[in-house]
């Protein structure tokens, strides 16, 4: 008997770990990609405007973010995902440094797109587990 409610409490206890660390991730993922697209916002404003040394400056901000935000990311999602990502935001350097306006703009708005998709993916939802 003694046995059994060790087994159980031991059950309850991973599985309220476990649905405490798919929480924390899922709002981990979701506070690092909003500050990210902000990031990225700012760069599409600065862009639109024409102020490209804000837009470089803005975007080092963003390349520094993204490597201390995203370091743990690869732990919960597919690395393809991650790469396709890193290769965004090396595109969105290069076009900004060329002064290049459409494929900045372009670019950032893909960048948002994929960041944005990565928290809606990994949540917790009945459309996620069918």
């Amino acid at each position: 008997m003694v046995s059994i409610m060790r087994l159980i409490g031991t059950i309850i206890t991973v599985t309220v770990l476990l649905l405490a660390l798919g929480f924390w991730s899922n709002y981990s993922l979701q506070a690092s990609s909003h500050e990210l697209a902000k990031h990225i916002d700012i760069i599409s404003r600065d862009v639109r405007n024409g102020q490209w040394q804000a837009a470089h400056e803005h975007n080092r901000v963003l390349q520094q973010t993204w490597d201390k935000k995203a370091k743990w990311w690869p732990v919960f999602l597919d690395h393809q995902e991650m790469d396709n990502i890193e290769f965004s935001l090396a595109r969105v350097k290069e076009y900004v440094a060329s002064k290049n306006k459409p494929l900045s703009l372009g670019q950032l708005s893909e960048l948002k797109l994929m960041v944005k998709h990565i928290p809606e993916k990994e949540a917790l939802n009945i459309k996620n587990i069918l």
